[in-house]
Protein backbone atom coordinates (compact mmCIF):
# COMPACT_ATOMS: atom_id res chain seq x y z
CA UNK A 1 0.00 0.00 0.00
CA UNK A 2 1.78 3.13 -1.23
CA UNK A 3 1.16 6.29 0.77
CA UNK A 4 0.17 9.52 -1.01
CA UNK A 5 2.91 12.09 -1.45
CA UNK A 6 3.10 14.02 1.80
CA UNK A 7 2.65 17.81 1.81
CA UNK A 8 5.57 19.89 3.02
CA UNK A 9 3.72 20.74 6.21
CA UNK A 10 6.75 20.91 8.51
CA UNK A 11 8.72 23.10 6.12
CA UNK A 12 5.79 25.44 5.49
CA UNK A 13 4.94 25.66 9.19
CA UNK A 14 8.48 26.79 9.94
CA UNK A 15 8.30 29.48 7.27
CA UNK A 16 4.91 30.68 8.52
CA UNK A 17 6.31 31.19 12.00
CA UNK A 18 9.48 32.91 10.84
CA UNK A 19 7.77 35.22 8.33
CA UNK A 20 5.29 36.12 11.05
CA UNK A 21 8.10 36.98 13.44
CA UNK A 22 9.84 39.02 10.75
CA UNK A 23 6.63 40.91 9.92
CA UNK A 24 6.15 41.71 13.60
CA UNK A 25 9.75 42.95 13.87
CA UNK A 26 9.09 45.25 10.90
CA UNK A 27 6.04 46.66 12.62
CA UNK A 28 3.51 44.72 10.62
CA UNK A 29 -0.01 44.29 11.92
CA UNK A 30 -2.36 41.32 12.15
CA UNK A 31 0.36 38.65 12.46
CA UNK A 32 -1.67 36.95 15.19
CA UNK A 33 -4.77 37.03 12.99
CA UNK A 34 -2.92 35.43 10.08
CA UNK A 35 -1.49 32.76 12.35
CA UNK A 36 -4.94 32.13 13.81
CA UNK A 37 -6.42 31.68 10.34
CA UNK A 38 -3.78 29.07 9.53
CA UNK A 39 -4.36 27.26 12.82
CA UNK A 40 -8.11 27.16 12.20
CA UNK A 41 -7.56 25.81 8.70
CA UNK A 42 -5.23 23.09 10.01
CA UNK A 43 -7.83 22.04 12.58
CA UNK A 44 -10.46 21.92 9.84
CA UNK A 45 -8.14 19.71 7.77
CA UNK A 46 -7.67 17.32 10.69
CA UNK A 47 -11.44 16.96 11.05
CA UNK A 48 -11.76 16.48 7.29
CA UNK A 49 -9.16 13.70 7.35
CA UNK A 50 -10.87 12.02 10.30
CA UNK A 51 -14.16 12.10 8.40
CA UNK A 52 -12.96 10.68 5.09
CA UNK A 53 -14.78 7.49 4.03
CA UNK A 54 -12.94 4.24 4.70
CA UNK A 55 -12.73 1.00 2.75
CA UNK A 56 -15.68 -1.10 3.94
CA UNK A 57 -14.15 -4.40 2.78
CA UNK A 58 -10.90 -3.68 4.62
CA UNK A 59 -12.93 -2.72 7.70
CA UNK A 60 -14.49 -6.19 7.68
CA UNK A 61 -11.07 -7.82 7.31
CA UNK A 62 -9.67 -5.77 10.18
CA UNK A 63 -12.20 -5.93 13.03
CA UNK A 64 -11.58 -4.50 16.49
CA UNK A 65 -13.82 -6.84 18.53
CA UNK A 66 -12.42 -10.13 19.83
CA UNK A 67 -15.19 -12.46 18.55
CA UNK A 68 -14.72 -11.16 14.98
CA UNK A 69 -10.95 -11.38 15.26
CA UNK A 70 -11.22 -14.99 16.39
CA UNK A 71 -13.70 -15.79 13.63
CA UNK A 72 -11.13 -14.71 11.02
CA UNK A 73 -8.17 -16.68 12.39
CA UNK A 74 -6.55 -19.53 10.53
CA UNK A 75 -6.32 -22.95 12.16
CA UNK A 76 -3.83 -22.99 15.02
CA UNK A 77 -2.76 -25.12 17.96
CA UNK A 78 -4.32 -22.64 20.49
CA UNK A 79 -2.66 -24.52 23.38
CA UNK A 80 0.62 -26.45 23.33
CA UNK A 81 1.10 -27.66 26.92
CA UNK A 82 -1.53 -29.67 28.73
CA UNK A 83 -0.07 -28.71 32.09
CA UNK A 84 2.72 -26.57 33.51
CA UNK A 85 6.11 -28.09 34.32
CA UNK A 86 7.39 -25.40 36.66
CA UNK A 87 11.07 -26.27 36.24
CA UNK A 88 10.91 -26.17 32.43
CA UNK A 89 8.79 -23.03 32.53
CA UNK A 90 11.11 -21.13 34.88
CA UNK A 91 14.18 -21.94 32.81
CA UNK A 92 12.45 -20.63 29.70
CA UNK A 93 10.86 -17.66 31.45
CA UNK A 94 14.22 -16.48 32.76
CA UNK A 95 15.67 -16.86 29.28
CA UNK A 96 12.85 -14.81 27.79
CA UNK A 97 13.03 -12.06 30.40
CA UNK A 98 16.81 -11.75 30.43
CA UNK A 99 17.08 -11.70 26.64
CA UNK A 100 14.28 -9.14 26.49
CA UNK A 101 16.05 -6.92 29.00
CA UNK A 102 19.33 -7.34 27.13
CA UNK A 103 17.86 -6.49 23.73
CA UNK A 104 16.09 -3.46 25.11
CA UNK A 105 19.15 -2.20 27.00
CA UNK A 106 21.36 -2.63 23.94
CA UNK A 107 18.93 -0.77 21.68
CA UNK A 108 17.79 2.00 24.01
CA UNK A 109 20.76 4.39 23.69
CA UNK A 110 20.66 4.17 19.88
CA UNK A 111 16.88 4.13 19.49
CA UNK A 112 15.92 5.44 16.02
CA UNK A 113 19.55 5.96 14.97
CA UNK A 114 20.21 5.38 11.29
CA UNK A 115 22.16 2.29 10.33
CA UNK A 116 25.06 4.36 9.04
CA UNK A 117 25.08 6.47 12.21
CA UNK A 118 25.41 3.37 14.37
CA UNK A 119 28.14 1.95 12.17
CA UNK A 120 30.12 5.17 12.36
CA UNK A 121 29.69 5.51 16.11
CA UNK A 122 30.82 1.92 16.69
CA UNK A 123 33.92 2.54 14.54
CA UNK A 124 34.65 5.78 16.39
CA UNK A 125 34.57 4.19 19.87
CA UNK A 126 36.16 0.91 18.74
CA UNK A 127 33.14 -1.34 19.32
CA UNK A 128 32.17 -4.25 17.08
CA UNK A 129 29.15 -3.79 14.84
CA UNK A 130 26.62 -5.32 14.94
CA UNK A 131 27.30 -4.91 18.69
CA UNK A 132 28.56 -7.98 20.51
CA UNK A 133 28.24 -6.41 23.97
CA UNK A 134 26.66 -3.32 25.49
CA UNK A 135 27.99 -0.06 24.05
CA UNK A 136 31.28 1.00 25.65
CA UNK A 137 30.39 4.70 25.24
CA UNK A 138 27.37 6.67 24.13
CA UNK A 139 26.62 10.25 23.12
CA UNK A 140 25.17 12.65 25.71
CA UNK A 141 25.95 10.32 28.63
CA UNK A 142 24.38 12.60 31.25
CA UNK A 143 21.03 13.02 29.49
CA UNK A 144 18.11 11.29 31.22
CA UNK A 145 15.67 8.77 29.78
CA UNK A 146 12.18 8.96 31.32
CA UNK A 147 13.64 11.22 34.01
CA UNK A 148 15.34 8.26 35.71
CA UNK A 149 18.36 6.67 34.02
CA UNK A 150 21.24 8.54 32.37
CA UNK A 151 22.44 7.29 29.01
CA UNK A 152 25.69 6.33 30.75
CA UNK A 153 23.72 3.70 32.69
CA UNK A 154 23.07 1.81 29.42
CA UNK A 155 26.78 1.44 28.66
CA UNK A 156 29.05 -1.39 29.70
CA UNK A 157 30.82 0.89 32.16
CA UNK A 158 27.67 2.35 33.67
CA UNK A 159 25.41 -0.72 33.88
CA UNK A 160 24.53 -1.77 37.42
CA UNK A 161 20.93 -2.94 36.79
CA UNK A 162 18.40 -3.05 33.96
CA UNK A 163 17.93 0.68 33.32
CA UNK A 164 14.55 2.27 32.78
CA UNK A 165 12.62 1.87 29.52
CA UNK A 166 8.96 1.83 28.51
CA UNK A 167 9.25 -1.68 27.03
CA UNK A 168 10.39 -3.01 30.39
CA UNK A 169 8.03 -0.86 32.43
CA UNK A 170 5.03 -2.29 30.57
CA UNK A 171 6.31 -5.83 31.11
CA UNK A 172 6.10 -5.32 34.85
CA UNK A 173 2.92 -3.26 34.67
CA UNK A 174 1.23 -6.22 32.98
CA UNK A 175 2.23 -8.35 35.96
CA UNK A 176 0.77 -5.81 38.40
CA UNK A 177 -2.49 -5.61 36.41
CA UNK A 178 -3.01 -9.38 36.59
CA UNK A 179 -1.99 -9.59 40.24
CA UNK A 180 -4.30 -6.77 41.34
CA UNK A 181 -7.33 -7.45 39.13
CA UNK A 182 -6.99 -11.19 38.48
CA UNK A 183 -6.62 -13.09 35.23
CA UNK A 184 -10.12 -12.05 34.23
CA UNK A 185 -9.04 -8.41 34.19
CA UNK A 186 -10.85 -6.11 31.78
CA UNK A 187 -9.78 -3.20 29.61
CA UNK A 188 -11.33 -0.98 32.26
CA UNK A 189 -9.01 -2.57 34.84
CA UNK A 190 -6.03 -1.85 32.61
CA UNK A 191 -7.10 1.79 32.55
CA UNK A 192 -7.32 1.90 36.35
CA UNK A 193 -3.77 0.56 36.64
CA UNK A 194 -2.46 3.06 34.11
CA UNK A 195 -3.94 5.90 36.13
CA UNK A 196 -2.40 4.49 39.29
CA UNK A 197 1.10 3.72 38.02
CA UNK A 198 1.96 5.71 34.88
CA UNK A 199 3.27 9.26 35.33
CA UNK A 200 3.90 9.62 31.59
CA UNK A 201 3.25 7.81 28.33
CA UNK A 202 4.04 8.27 24.64
CA UNK A 203 1.99 8.55 21.42
CA UNK A 204 -1.06 6.23 21.57
CA UNK A 205 -0.48 5.49 25.24
CA UNK A 206 -0.28 9.20 26.03
CA UNK A 207 -3.52 9.83 24.13
CA UNK A 208 -5.30 7.04 26.01
CA UNK A 209 -3.90 8.12 29.38
CA UNK A 210 -4.92 11.73 28.81
CA UNK A 211 -8.39 10.61 27.78
CA UNK A 212 -8.74 8.52 30.92
CA UNK A 213 -7.71 11.49 33.06
CA UNK A 214 -10.57 13.61 31.71
CA UNK A 215 -13.14 10.88 32.24
CA UNK A 216 -13.38 9.26 28.82
CA UNK A 217 -14.26 5.57 29.41
CA UNK A 218 -11.52 3.00 28.85
CA UNK A 219 -13.37 1.37 25.95
CA UNK A 220 -13.37 4.69 24.08
CA UNK A 221 -9.95 5.95 25.19
CA UNK A 222 -8.24 4.84 21.96
CA UNK A 223 -10.73 6.64 19.75
CA UNK A 224 -10.19 10.28 20.77
CA UNK A 225 -7.29 12.43 19.51
CA UNK A 226 -5.25 9.36 18.67
CA UNK A 227 -3.75 9.11 15.17
CA UNK A 228 -1.18 6.69 16.63
CA UNK A 229 -3.59 3.76 17.14
CA UNK A 230 -1.68 1.48 14.71
CA UNK A 231 1.77 2.34 16.05
CA UNK A 232 4.07 0.01 17.97
CA UNK A 233 2.99 0.97 21.51
CA UNK A 234 0.72 -2.04 22.05
CA UNK A 235 3.17 -4.40 20.38
CA UNK A 236 5.78 -3.62 23.06
CA UNK A 237 3.30 -4.56 25.79
CA UNK A 238 2.92 -8.13 24.49
CA UNK A 239 5.34 -10.09 26.64
CA UNK A 240 3.76 -10.25 30.15
CA UNK A 241 0.67 -11.96 28.77
CA UNK A 242 2.82 -14.65 27.16
CA UNK A 243 4.75 -15.10 30.39
CA UNK A 244 1.54 -15.77 32.31
CA UNK A 245 0.13 -17.97 29.51
CA UNK A 246 3.17 -19.99 28.38
CA UNK A 247 2.60 -22.44 25.55
CA UNK A 248 -1.01 -21.24 25.46
CA UNK A 249 -1.03 -18.77 22.53
CA UNK A 250 -4.80 -18.37 22.34
CA UNK A 251 -4.99 -17.27 25.98
CA UNK A 252 -1.93 -15.02 25.66
CA UNK A 253 -3.54 -13.33 22.65
CA UNK A 254 -6.79 -12.88 24.59
CA UNK A 255 -4.97 -11.20 27.48
CA UNK A 256 -3.09 -9.04 24.98
CA UNK A 257 -6.33 -8.00 23.31
CA UNK A 258 -7.80 -6.72 26.57
CA UNK A 259 -4.67 -4.66 27.15
CA UNK A 260 -4.25 -3.38 23.60
CA UNK A 261 -7.85 -2.22 23.25
CA UNK A 262 -7.25 0.60 25.72
CA UNK A 263 -4.95 2.47 23.32
CA UNK A 264 -4.98 0.84 19.89
CA UNK A 265 -7.13 -0.32 17.00
CA UNK A 266 -6.80 -2.70 14.05
CA UNK A 267 -3.16 -3.58 13.31
CA UNK A 268 -2.10 -1.91 16.55
CA UNK A 269 -4.19 -4.48 18.43
CA UNK A 270 -3.05 -7.32 16.20
CA UNK A 271 0.60 -6.46 16.80
CA UNK A 272 0.23 -7.10 20.52
CA UNK A 273 -1.85 -10.23 19.97
CA UNK A 274 0.54 -11.63 17.37
CA UNK A 275 3.70 -11.16 19.39
CA UNK A 276 2.11 -12.29 22.62
CA UNK A 277 0.96 -15.50 20.93
CA UNK A 278 4.39 -15.97 19.33
CA UNK A 279 6.18 -15.46 22.63
CA UNK A 280 3.79 -17.88 24.30
CA UNK A 281 4.43 -20.48 21.60
CA UNK A 282 8.18 -19.97 22.00
CA UNK A 283 8.00 -21.80 25.33
CA UNK A 284 7.12 -25.01 23.46
CA UNK A 285 8.90 -24.92 20.08
CA UNK A 286 12.46 -25.31 18.84
CA UNK A 287 12.87 -22.40 16.43
CA UNK A 288 11.56 -18.83 16.20
CA UNK A 289 9.92 -19.47 12.83
CA UNK A 290 7.57 -21.98 14.44
CA UNK A 291 6.64 -19.46 17.11
CA UNK A 292 6.02 -16.71 14.56
CA UNK A 293 3.82 -18.91 12.41
CA UNK A 294 1.77 -19.92 15.44
CA UNK A 295 1.49 -16.26 16.37
CA UNK A 296 -0.09 -15.55 13.00
CA UNK A 297 -2.91 -18.00 13.75
CA UNK A 298 -4.22 -15.64 16.45
CA UNK A 299 -4.88 -12.60 14.22
CA UNK A 300 -7.23 -12.08 11.23
CA UNK A 301 -5.90 -13.71 8.09
CA UNK A 302 -7.02 -10.76 5.94
CA UNK A 303 -5.40 -7.98 7.96
CA UNK A 304 -2.38 -6.09 6.74
CA UNK A 305 -0.12 -7.25 9.57
CA UNK A 306 -0.78 -10.90 8.70
CA UNK A 307 0.19 -10.26 5.08
CA UNK A 308 3.27 -8.23 6.04
CA UNK A 309 4.57 -10.91 8.41
CA UNK A 310 3.93 -13.58 5.80
CA UNK A 311 5.98 -11.48 3.38
CA UNK A 312 8.83 -11.17 5.87
CA UNK A 313 8.87 -14.90 6.54
CA UNK A 314 8.91 -15.66 2.81
CA UNK A 315 11.59 -13.04 2.11
CA UNK A 316 13.81 -14.11 5.00
CA UNK A 317 15.61 -16.77 2.96
CA UNK A 318 17.16 -13.94 0.96
CA UNK A 319 17.91 -11.70 3.97
CA UNK A 320 21.33 -12.40 5.46
CA UNK A 321 22.13 -9.42 7.65
CA UNK A 322 20.86 -6.18 9.16
CA UNK A 323 21.59 -4.10 6.06
CA UNK A 324 19.56 -6.33 3.77
CA UNK A 325 16.73 -6.47 6.32
CA UNK A 326 16.51 -2.71 6.68
CA UNK A 327 16.72 -2.17 2.92
CA UNK A 328 13.87 -4.61 2.30
CA UNK A 329 11.67 -2.99 4.95
CA UNK A 330 12.40 0.54 3.72
CA UNK A 331 11.41 -0.48 0.20
CA UNK A 332 8.16 -2.19 1.21
CA UNK A 333 7.02 0.38 3.75
CA UNK A 334 8.07 3.65 2.13
CA UNK A 335 6.18 6.52 3.74
CA UNK A 336 5.17 4.59 6.88
CA UNK A 337 6.04 6.05 10.28
CA UNK A 338 9.21 4.64 11.81
CA UNK A 339 7.22 3.71 14.91
CA UNK A 340 4.42 1.84 13.15
CA UNK A 341 3.55 -1.70 14.17
CA UNK A 342 3.97 -3.34 10.78
CA UNK A 343 7.41 -2.26 9.55
CA UNK A 344 8.95 -2.85 12.97
CA UNK A 345 7.26 -6.25 13.20
CA UNK A 346 8.97 -7.26 9.97
CA UNK A 347 12.36 -6.16 11.30
CA UNK A 348 11.69 -8.29 14.38
CA UNK A 349 10.91 -11.24 12.13
CA UNK A 350 14.11 -10.73 10.15
CA UNK A 351 16.18 -10.49 13.33
CA UNK A 352 14.77 -13.79 14.54
CA UNK A 353 15.21 -15.52 11.19
CA UNK A 354 18.80 -14.32 10.87
CA UNK A 355 19.75 -15.26 14.43
CA UNK A 356 17.58 -18.30 15.01
CA UNK A 357 18.23 -19.63 18.51
CA UNK A 358 21.47 -17.66 18.91
CA UNK A 359 20.29 -15.01 21.37
CA UNK A 360 23.33 -12.77 20.86
CA UNK A 361 22.96 -12.73 17.10
CA UNK A 362 19.22 -12.12 17.30
CA UNK A 363 19.46 -9.02 19.47
CA UNK A 364 22.63 -7.60 17.90
CA UNK A 365 21.37 -7.90 14.31
CA UNK A 366 17.95 -6.52 15.29
CA UNK A 367 19.43 -3.48 17.02
CA UNK A 368 21.65 -2.88 13.99
CA UNK A 369 18.55 -2.63 11.75
CA UNK A 370 17.47 0.62 13.40
CA UNK A 371 13.94 2.09 13.46
CA UNK A 372 12.41 1.40 16.91
CA UNK A 373 15.27 -0.91 17.72
CA UNK A 374 15.02 -1.11 21.50
CA UNK A 375 11.45 -2.38 21.03
CA UNK A 376 12.22 -4.80 18.21
CA UNK A 377 15.31 -6.22 19.92
CA UNK A 378 13.41 -6.64 23.19
CA UNK A 379 10.62 -8.61 21.51
CA UNK A 380 13.01 -10.66 19.38
CA UNK A 381 15.08 -11.37 22.48
CA UNK A 382 12.02 -12.53 24.38
CA UNK A 383 11.14 -15.08 21.69
CA UNK A 384 14.68 -16.36 21.19
CA UNK A 385 15.29 -16.38 24.94
CA UNK A 386 12.18 -18.45 25.67
CA UNK A 387 13.36 -21.06 23.18
CA UNK A 388 16.97 -21.05 24.36
CA UNK A 389 16.19 -20.83 28.07
CA UNK A 390 18.29 -19.11 30.70
CA UNK A 391 21.26 -21.34 29.90
CA UNK A 392 21.13 -20.11 26.29
CA UNK A 393 21.53 -16.43 27.20
CA UNK A 394 25.26 -15.66 27.33
CA UNK A 395 26.41 -14.49 30.75
CA UNK A 396 27.94 -11.24 29.51
CA UNK A 397 24.44 -9.94 28.73
CA UNK A 398 23.10 -10.90 32.16
CA UNK A 399 25.85 -10.24 34.70
CA UNK A 400 25.62 -6.39 34.61
CA UNK A 401 21.96 -6.53 35.70
CA UNK A 402 22.72 -7.73 39.25
CA UNK A 403 19.23 -9.25 39.46
CA UNK A 404 17.64 -5.78 39.46
CA UNK A 405 15.33 -3.94 37.07
CA UNK A 406 14.10 -0.34 37.24
CA UNK A 407 10.88 1.25 35.98
CA UNK A 408 9.44 4.77 35.96
CA UNK A 409 6.14 3.72 37.55
CA UNK A 410 4.86 5.64 40.54
CA UNK A 411 5.64 3.81 43.79
CA UNK A 412 6.82 0.75 41.86
CA UNK A 413 10.30 1.61 40.66
CA UNK A 414 12.63 -1.27 41.52
CA UNK A 415 12.23 -5.04 41.30
CA UNK A 416 14.34 -8.16 41.66
CA UNK A 417 14.35 -10.23 38.47
CA UNK A 418 14.29 -13.42 40.54
CA UNK A 419 11.15 -12.17 42.32
CA UNK A 420 9.47 -11.38 39.00
CA UNK A 421 10.10 -14.97 37.93
CA UNK A 422 8.32 -16.28 41.01
CA UNK A 423 5.38 -13.91 40.59
CA UNK A 424 4.88 -14.77 36.93
CA UNK A 425 5.04 -18.45 37.87
CA UNK A 426 2.07 -18.02 40.20
CA UNK A 427 0.04 -16.49 37.37
CA UNK A 428 1.13 -19.12 34.86
CA UNK A 429 -0.01 -21.82 37.28
CA UNK A 430 -3.39 -20.13 37.58
CA UNK A 431 -3.77 -19.78 33.81
CA UNK A 432 -3.12 -23.46 33.17
CA UNK A 433 -5.29 -24.58 36.09
CA UNK A 434 -8.23 -22.52 34.81
CA UNK A 435 -8.00 -23.95 31.30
Amino acid sequence: MAYPKEPKVHELAGQIIEYGRLAHEYGGRDVAVAWGDIEDKMKETIERLKGLPIDANLREQEPDDLPSIRAQRTEGPRRLWGSLDRAVYKEKLEGAMLARFAGCTLGAPVEFWGVRDMEQWAAYIGDAFPPQHYWSKIKNPNDLRYGKSTFHEYTLEGLTQVPVDDDITYTILGLLIAEEHGLHFTTEDVGKSWLRYLPVACTAEEAALNNLKVGIPALQAADVNNPFCQWIGADIRSDPWAYMAPAYPAKAAEYAYRDAYLSHRRNGIYGEMFFSAAQSAAFAVDHPEQALRIGLTEIPKGCRLYKDVEWALAASSGIHDYKEARSAVDERFQGMSGVHTNNNACLTVFGLMIGGTDVSKVISETVAMGLDNDCTAATAGSIAGAIAGKSGVPEHWVKPFHDTVTTYMMEAEKFKISDLVERFTVLADQTHCEA
